[in-house]
């Protein structure tokens, strides 16, 4: 088995090599020193006769570290070609007359212009960075696409061209997947499966899937890890840290080591296959009650961490001609059980779809008609608070109470230094008031509102963690995709129906009741400590009812503590530089004596 994990590894960096499209080729453009740097080792260190395979490898303790070092070395050639081609995009977009005043960029401009790769120094800063998120590989497509989400923290000529980089990647070839599968589940592939087609139906950064058919007779699809994707991403994310380090410091208005932790917690989480076979079995069951929701069902037997099996779910995506020959009842449940399955997720278990797309949802047909979700590698997850405080932000913003979702919405960001959350509030009833305006001729958008009001919290210095975002994304799902079966579709009307069920559902008995037995001791301990708490209550109103005493004393311990500060603070003006411990001193002083007079 270690034979052909070296063999996989090996032959998948071939192929890197050999790879013509010019989007994945490495660039020869640099700043003065290029950014072209060492070709990189296979993932393995390997011994190898003149035109053998590889032998056994060689125990080698710095292999780690060299492998870190190069990777280090082509992050920072291509980081430098993009920080020299934004300063020559931004040079070129000046008007002559600013050129002649920043003659010190303009100069470097000139200087680096040359050493760059012609098919991208002529482009924005945008393509840019597209482009060599892409040439960097998997770990950087994904940060990349993370960073595509981020509308409310970034500039949207940014996050409009990232969003390019969920167009379908290069596909690894079937061979090397079919020893992958064998190694990974232990059993030769016929043994497994009847067949299993060798074109992909799908090929992400990550991982690509087959459709396959079981011993048993169950269609199924495979999804597999690309060969030598986790060491990459592994290294990749360990130098991540230390740039989001540094970045904090130039861009703190960004956030961008909030943004590259936030990516890296999912991006663990999606090199491990059976986190996803959990998620689906965790949808599923929220979902029992509704047979009309579907979830692939996962088959562990013929998995492992690099290698998932789940059920095919055989049905049609919104927006293919399918979709339009339904009758307009079914296009109507079409809608509502992708309403009634998005809103449930979002504010009744906190557990959501967070990359949800079009791609992603299947219409089954019937009877019944039901709609299933696939891909479910990325989740994102509230807990109870930040739950039900969405929960009733949502409920405020459908029903038009502006100062409530306002006030839901601020309690729900992280505040930064010098943060003003009053004004935030304010801005956020501003612009929602505009947007229900709008509602009245047809024109209007929930998910937009969200966002929109989100990407206020950056002005105020208030903050919003990447699955609030990830949640707008699902919600601009549900309105596109119903808008898509629905043209007439009233988005208020729909969402109102369904959040007043999950509100109401909020209160009921049974729900209730195991909140105070889940909370028993707590709330045993408070009744058994009552009579004690009401009698140090009793005590501190008779106290506060009483008139003061008039202390002679007081003013004469006043005086004294005014004297100690003013003294204090003069004597360490005089016999240091901390101006600001001896001022501070003498204010408190100053303000002991004038509180005393």
């Amino acid at each position: 088995m270690a034979r052909y994990n070296h063999d996989i590894r090996f032959l998948t960096h071939r192929m890197a090599q050999d790879r013509t499209p010019s989007s994945l080729s490495p660039a020869p453009d640099a700043p003065p020193a290029g950014d072209r740097p060492p070709a990189e080792d296979p993932p393995n260190n390997v011994s190898q006769i003149d035109g053998g395979p590889p032998m056994v490898p060689v125990c080698q303790p710095l292999a780690a570290y060299r492998r870190l070092g190069r990777r280090l070395l082509t992050v920072v050639c291509q980081l430098s070609g993009l920080l020299a081609g934004g300063i020559v995009a931004y040079v070129h977009d000046l008007p002559m007359e600013q050129r002649r005043r920043r003659r010190l960029l303009s100069r470097v401009a000139t200087l680096v212009e040359p050493r760059l790769d012609p098919a991208l120094v002529h482009q924005t800063f945008a393509v840019q960075l597209r482009q060599r998120l892409e040439r960097l590989g998997p770990t950087y497509i994904k940060l990349g696409q993370i960073m595509a989400v981020r509308e409310d923290m970034l500039p949207r000529t940014l996050t409009d061209e990232l969003k390019n980089l969920f167009d379908q990647a290069p596909a690894v070839p079937f061979p090397v997947i079919r020893r992958l599968i064998e190694s990974e589940l232990g059993r030769p592939l016929a043994d497994l499966f009847i067949q299993v087609e060798e074109q992909p139906i799908g090929s992400a950064s990550l991982a690509q899937v087959h459709r396959a058919t079981t011993r048993a007779g169950q269609a199924v699809v495979i999804k597999v890890l690309k060969p030598g994707v986790r060491d990459t991403v592994l290294t990749d994310l360990k130098l991540l840290r230390g740039l989001g380090a540094i970045l904090n410091q130039v861009l703190p208005q960004y956030q961008p080591a909030a943004i590259i932790e936030e990516f890296r917690s999912y991006t663990i989480r999606e090199l491990d296959l059976t986190s996803e076979a959990d998620n689906g079995e965790v949808f599923a069951a929220y979902f029992h009650d509704s047979p009309t929701i579907l979830f692939p069902r996962m088959y562990r037997e013929l998995s492992s961490t690099k290698v998932l099996t789940m059920a095919f779910l055989d049905g049609f995506k919104p927006g293919s001609p399918a979709t339009f020959a339904l009758s307009d009842q079914d296009r109507a449940q079409v809608v509502n059980l992708g309403a009634q399955a998005v809103l449930r997720m979002l504010y009744q278990y906190g557990f959501f779809h967070a990359d949800l797309h079009a791609g992603n949802l299947m219409i089954l047909r019937g009877p019944p008609l039901r709609i299933g979700f696939v891909d479910l590698g990325m989740v994102g997850r509230f807990e109870d608070e930040t739950r039900r405080r969405l929960l009733y932000y949502y409920h405020a913003l459908v029903n038009g109470d502006v100062e409530k979702a306002a006030q839901h919405l601020g309690g729900i960001a992280r505040l930064g230094s010098r943060s003003d959350p009053d004004g935030f509030g304010r801005a956020v009833q501003e612009l929602s008031r505009r947007f229900l305006l709008r509602a009245q001729y047809g024109d209007f958008s929930i998910a937009r509102l969200i966002l929109e009001s989100m990407r206020l919290g950056g002005r105020y210095r208030m903050y919003f963690r990447v699955e609030l975002v990830l949640m707008v994304k699902a919600l601009v799902t549900f309105e596109g995709v119903g808008r898509m079966v629905d043209p007439d579709l009233d988005v208020v009307a729909l969402s109102r129906t369904h959040v007043a069920a999950i509100f109401r559902a909020q209160f009921r008995p049974g729900r209730l009741t195991r909140e105070l037995w889940r909370n028993g001791p707590e709330l045993l301990d408070l009744a058994g400590r009552l009579p004690e708490l009401l009698a140090q209550s009793s005590r501190r109103l008779e106290r506060l009812s009483q008139p003061p005493t008039a202390n002679p004393l007081a003013s004469l311990r006043g005086a004294i503590v005014a004297a100690a500060c003013i003294l204090g603070g003069v004597m360490t003006l005089l016999q240091s530089d901390a101006w600001l411990a001896g001022s501070s001193l003498m204010l408190v002083g100053f303000w002991c004596y004038w509180r005393d007079r």
